[in-house]
């Protein structure tokens, strides 16, 4: 049993963000963390305004990243672990300066916007010891966790296909520029990898966490269906697995009808399993009598 709460502090989330007030909520959920600490903007005035939303003390209500790790590094109280919510292409800088201040990292998923990034990023982390969670909130649901279990018990013979997609609708259209969160990811000095590194990572993980396959080729389609957008919004991966199964993921913003359309498709030799998030039992499909294969 824990004698206190762990401190946590964060990186990004501040006024007008999204992940950040989803983390914090499930800190509070949790029970055992405390928000103490925060460079909750880029933006000095609103990184202090944010802070006093969320009733952290001023001496703790830091300007950027690189202070945070500094001071609370020194602190006897200092964070135990930061969370980094900054949108994807600002990671890598935190992810980097934090474990070398010995101090745990909870990442939002995706990584990195670049290989390079991602590199530096678990560089800093396997030389600091320190504890690098990446966030794939997929991967606590028990229902996955049971196909996983499935999947490693051999309950579908040898897998041979592995099909994943999560589809969305909310950029059919060209986005608003009064929507924070739609033009970001539309304009590709901030959007990073666009659809895949938004979306198509959630697929791609699940994809390999049930099935327990590595990905070692892909050829991948990725297009701008809006005209004007100068970053992918749909994008159709075909995958080969280490082991030689074969698979494919999609991920697309312009789905319309499809809020979370998160779904997977695992066929072996034995069976096969469906899990879709907008039905999300696991449905077992037996092969037929003749067959040696089901999906």
């Amino acid at each position: 049993m824990m004698e206190r709460r762990l401190r946590l502090g964060m990186g990004g989330g501040g006024r007008g963000a999204f992940i950040g007030a989803v983390h914090r909520m499930a800190a509070r959920l949790d029970g055992q963390w405390e928000l103490v600490a925060g460079a909750l903007s880029s933006d000095p005035g609103r990184a202090r305004a944010s802070a006093a939303d969320r009733g952290l003390a001023p001496e703790r209500a830091h300007a950027g990243w690189a202070e945070m790790a500094r001071a609370e590094a020194a602190r006897a109280d200092g964070i135990d672990a930061v969370a980094i919510v900054t949108p994807n292409r600002l990671h890598a800088g935190p992810a980097v300066a934090f474990p070398n201040a010995g101090i745990h990292v909870v990442c939002d998923r995706s990584l990195a916007a670049t290989l390079a990034a991602g590199e530096a990023i678990a560089a800093a982390a396997k030389a600091s010891g320190r504890l690098f969670v990446l966030t794939h909130i997929d991967s606590a649901c028990p229902l996955i966790r049971q196909a996983r279990a499935m999947a490693a018990a051999g309950d579908p013979g040898e897998i041979h296909l592995v099909q994943a997609e999560d589809l969305q609708d909310w950029l059919a259209a060209p986005a608003d520029p009064g929507n924070r969160q739609a033009d970001g990811r539309a304009d590709p000095a901030r959007a990073g990898a666009g659809t895949v590194g938004d979306i198509g990572t959630h697929a791609l993980h699940l994809a390999s966490y049930i099935s327990g396959l590595r990905v070692a080729e892909l050829a991948a389609n990725l297009s701008s269906m809006v005209p004007g957008r100068r970053v992918a919004d749909d994008a159709r991966i075909l995958l080969r697995f280490a082991g030689g199964a074969r698979g494919m993921f999609r991920a697309g913003q312009l789905a319309v009808g499809h809020e979370n359309g998160l779904s997977l498709r695992i066929c072996g030799t034995e069976g096969g399993r469906d899990r879709a998030q907008e039905n999300p039992d696991l449905r077992a499909v037996t092969p037929p009598a003749d067959s040696r294969a089901g999906c």
